[in-house]
């Protein structure tokens, strides 16, 4: 077994699309419209699907936001340097809602991001993950 992909509703698809491609420097790997039911999946990740795990992006043509509930936490991602990751997505337009630095109560360095519809991303340090 193997997990394939996590899967996000979202309310602006292009939006979405940008912030993980161009904010987070993920790959489009595949997008495909359904118009019978009125909607389209586009699958970005850092690698093909058959190496790893990708975030699956549902747009609902009829949907334009969504609540996301108490029991979402976040997406986690691990980068070289929390810090440089920080300035760049900061560059491209992303939001930070917790800056780079040490873990309360652990010894990871991370941070959060926001993407488009409030979902947050943790970005954590590959020395230690607690």
């Amino acid at each position: 077994m193997r997990l394939l992909h996590t899967m996000l509703r979202v309310g602006d698809l292009e939006k979405s699309i940008h912030f993980y491609t161009d904010v987070l420097g993920m790959q489009l790997l595949r997008r495909k419209d359904y118009p019978e039911g009125r909607f389209t999946l586009a699958f970005v990740g850092f690698d093909t699907e058959d190496k790893t795990a990708v975030i699956e992006l549902t747009h609902n043509w009829d949907t334009t936001e969504y609540e996301l509930g108490t029991a979402y936490g976040h997406i986690a991602i691990e980068v070289p340097d929390v810090y440089a990751a920080c300035e760049t997505i900061r560059k491209n337009g992303g939001k930070i809602t917790r800056e780079a630095g040490p873990m309360m109560h652990g010894n990871s360095i991370l941070a959060f991001v926001e993407d488009p519809d409030g979902y947050k991303i943790e970005l954590l340090s590959p020395s230690r993950q607690d």
